[in-house]
């Protein structure tokens, strides 16, 4: 399983918008600039998870940006479903596709649901302040082990 590229960018987008926190808002631009992705793409990811909830918009002089809950209360799982729709790792199980090849003889499709639940569950327990804190580098982490 691998995320779109709009769903890594969004979390990468969401982590620069939490380490925010406290100081003020922030300007799409400006977490453009953090992150190093292309304006257009924030803007459209801004959009995106403005209407999921999770992040605010407000106008005027002082206006910006800002989380829309405390990053503690806002999960990996959060952000890829604002961007992505519901976390489902095949076509059957989310409903997309309603002819399915092999769907009558299928003995897997019951089970999707099951293992669609465990990975949601996997990343609704990573909060977003999780991914804020520094960790160390390979670099260091390999240095320290030899």
């Amino acid at each position: 399983m691998r995320l779109s590229n709009l769903a890594d960018y969004a979390v990468v987008t969401m982590t620069a918008a939490a380490r925010h926190c406290g100081g003020g808002r922030v300007s799409a631009s400006e977490l453009a600039a953090e992150t190093g992705l292309p304006a257009p793409t924030v803007q459209k990811m801004v959009s995106k998870l403005t209407a999921a909830g999770l992040l605010r918009s407000v106008r005027g002089a002082k206006g910006g940006l800002q989380l829309a809950r405390p990053a503690a209360a806002i999960t990996v799982a959060d952000i890829v479903e604002a961007i992505e729709g519901p976390i489902a790792l095949t076509a059957c199980a989310d409903g997309s596709t309603p002819d399915c090849g092999i769907e009558q003889n299928c003995a897997v499709r019951p089970h999707w649901p099951i293992v669609n639940k465990a990975l949601r569950g996997a990343l609704a327990d990573i909060p977003l302040t999780q991914l804020t804190q520094n960790i160390p580098s390979l670099e260091r982490i390999s240095r320290e082990l030899a």
